[in-house]
């Protein structure tokens, strides 16, 4: 088993790839632990906090109209706290006064509060951080699940072709290369606009679509495999096929395949975002990166924060598994090491 000690010598005996490590790890972990770390609730809207930039800070009252319902976040000036009841003056200079037993809570720091938006709001008055950390989240998700489905999909049919050979090498290989004659993006427009969009159409879609890179490279390293001496010393054992295949000739033909996982995962992130910028993907209001961007389009002007924030996150988490992906690749392969 390789010590820690190993594993991170490796991982940073490259800059690139140490860099490349280190804004995958942070980033997962922002989206991970979203719920904890996240200033503020992501589907909260403050109306008059429409549009503010970086850093803006607000006071706000927290109350319910009945105790089963949910909690209203009001944006105000002033607060006037009496015997049996709250004053206070809004955003455009009207007076209210509410009951103490509506607040949220019994201390006044639990219904009256300052809020910050490090990273400003939207055009829904919601903070654009605390979006970005669940925006993380759902993009991470729909890249680790598609990629799966397309690394058992791609294995299962790759390994089949290069081992089986003849007709059934021939029809899965045709298979591929009709699917990689059709645009990508056109292809899971058309599956996800057939059904009710969601993330679970998303993932689905974008996995069964982009398993044909997986299957090539499989079926190539099962046929070089196939004729190393232990795969002939297990057919003279009285190995079935299915043995051989499956237990001895595919994981020792897994180094690849990783790779090819590990920047599929980039490529997944991408069409993810791509969908829910077309509308197509999570559906507000989902916090999904892709579709932060296009909310921000028609504020682009005066509120470039919107779209540049998600679209900064995007290229981050793209660029990072693209550089632990190449690093993977250049190891693997060692005429690619200058």
């Amino acid at each position: 088993m390789a010590k820690p000690g190993r594993i991170w010598n490796y991982l940073f005996k490259d800059k690139i790839s140490g860099f490349g490590f280190l804004v995958v790890l942070f980033i997962s972990l922002f989206g991970i632990f979203a719920p904890i770390i996240s200033p503020h609730n992501p589907y909260t809207q403050i109306l008059d906090f429409r549009n503010k930039p970086p850093g803006f800070t607000g006071e706000v009252i927290l109350y319910r109209l009945e105790p089963d319902l949910p909690v209203y976040t009001t944006a105000v000036k002033s607060v006037t706290v009496h015997k049996n009841t709250v004053k206070y003056l809004d955003t455009i200079d009207r007076t209210f006064e509410i009951d103490k037993k509506m607040l949220n809570g019994n201390d006044r720091t639990e219904w009256n509060k300052k809020i910050r938006f490090y990273l400003g709001s939207d055009n829904f008055g919601r903070d654009i951080l605390s979006r970005l950390l669940y925006g993380i989240r759902i993009s991470l998700l729909v890249g680790f699940c598609a990629s799966t489905i397309s690394l058992i999909v791609g294995v299962f049919l790759g390994a089949l072709a290069g081992y089986y050979g003849g007709l059934i090498e021939t029809c899965i290989m045709r298979v591929t290369d009709i699917m990689f004659g059709f645009p990508l993006l056109l292809f899971l427009i058309g599956i996800t606009a057939a059904f009710e969009p969601s993330l679970t159409v998303v993932f689905f879609a974008i996995g069964f679509v982009s398993w044909p890179g997986m299957a090539r490279i499989t079926r190539g390293q099962v046929k070089q495999i196939q004729e190393n001496e232990f795969v002939k010393i297990t057919e003279v054992l009285g190995f079935g096929k299915s043995r051989r295949l499956w237990k001895h000739i595919v994981p020792n033909s897994l180094t690849p395949i990783v790779v090819m996982y590990t920047l599929s995962i980039s490529g997944a992130i991408m069409a993810e975002a791509s969908l829910s910028f077309l509308g197509l993907g999570a559906q507000p209001p989902v916090p999904s990166l892709g579709a932060m961007i296009n909310s921000g389009i028609d504020f682009i002007k005066i509120s470039p924060w919107i779209s540049i924030a998600p679209g900064f996150v995007i290229a981050s988490i793209v660029i990072g598994f693209n550089m632990l992906g190449d690093d993977l690749k250049s190891t693997a392969d060692p005429l690619m090491k200058k």
